[in-house]
């Protein structure tokens, strides 16, 4: 199985929804198959920041997409500042976001891999 990088970006990350994939604040919906993974780079979160970062998907092809994992960062994140998501088998409508709930706009480096 091969593993690649499916895409990459780094941005400065607002209140508004960013969508990962298209590097934008427009949420898009992939149907590109296989299992993902996500890393984001949280070393420049200080204590105050939150950020929420949210997996979807839909469970069939004609179903509307619908959030089925997030998972928030709150504060200085210390000596493990990468964070990796679990493994996703994705099929349809999904993508993945990042946004800031509270603190300052903080620029996040991150990476979506992708196998098979």
């Amino acid at each position: 199985m091969a593993i690649s990088e499916a895409f990459a970006g780094t941005q400065s990350i607002t209140t508004t929804e960013h969508d990962l994939p298209t590097d934008t604040t427009t949420i898009t919906e992939n149907a590109a198959d296989g299992v993902y993974q996500v890393l984001l780079d949280l070393t420049l979160l200080a204590d105050g920041d939150v950020f929420r970062f949210k997996a979807y998907e839909s469970v069939q092809a004609g179903d509307t997409r619908g959030i089925f994992y997030s998972q928030d960062f709150a504060n200085a994140q210390g000596t493990e500042d990468i964070w990796i998501s679990p493994s996703f088998i994705l099929l349809h409508k999904w993508t993945f976001s990042l946004t800031k709930v509270t603190g300052t706009d903080r620029v996040i480096t991150w990476s979506i891999r992708k196998v098979a």
